[in-house]
């Protein structure tokens, strides 16, 4: 037997006590012009995490300078990783489109920035100019 799924409706009505009006009045609290829908930032959608103007301090309790190097020039590069990866930008920016995203959103990481990419996360990487990381894969459970 097949049933049918309705989605709540998002109108109410008050009663009207005044005779010189319509008995019945929408309420405009719940007029889909005055509803506001949230976009979450990316980051958060993802999983991804990032620690912005890092703190020699704390480069330091990570071990950053015993991190593998990595560098690039211009260029796109669509990426997926399969484990957990910290990264600590040490010079240029990098534009990270997550997969099936359009251009107009995207996540900007800068030199100073530690970001956490989570595995299985796919995205196209946009360098726009010089860039330097350092990089170390984490074990489901490391911090």
């Amino acid at each position: 037997m097949a049933h049918s799924l309705t989605s709540p409706t998002l109108i109410s009505f008050r009663i009207n006590r005044n005779p010189d009006k319509p008995s019945l009045i929408r309420n405009k609290r719940f007029t889909t012009s005055s509803m506001r829908i949230e976009r979450k930032p990316l980051e958060e959608l993802y999983n991804v995490r990032v620690e912005r103007k890092v703190s020699p301090k704390r480069l330091e309790e990570l071990g950053v300078s015993r991190w593998s190097i990595w560098k690039t020039g211009k260029c796109k590069l669509p990426w997926d990783w399969h484990v957990d990866q910290l990264v600590y930008i040490e010079e240029g920016e990098v534009r990270v489109v997550p997969e099936g995203g359009k251009g107009d959103r995207f996540m900007r990481f800068v030199a100073g920035d530690l970001v956490r990419y989570p595995k299985w996360f796919e995205a196209d990487l946009y360098f726009n100019g010089p860039y330097q990381e350092r990089y170390s894969f984490r074990a489901y459970g490391d911090d």
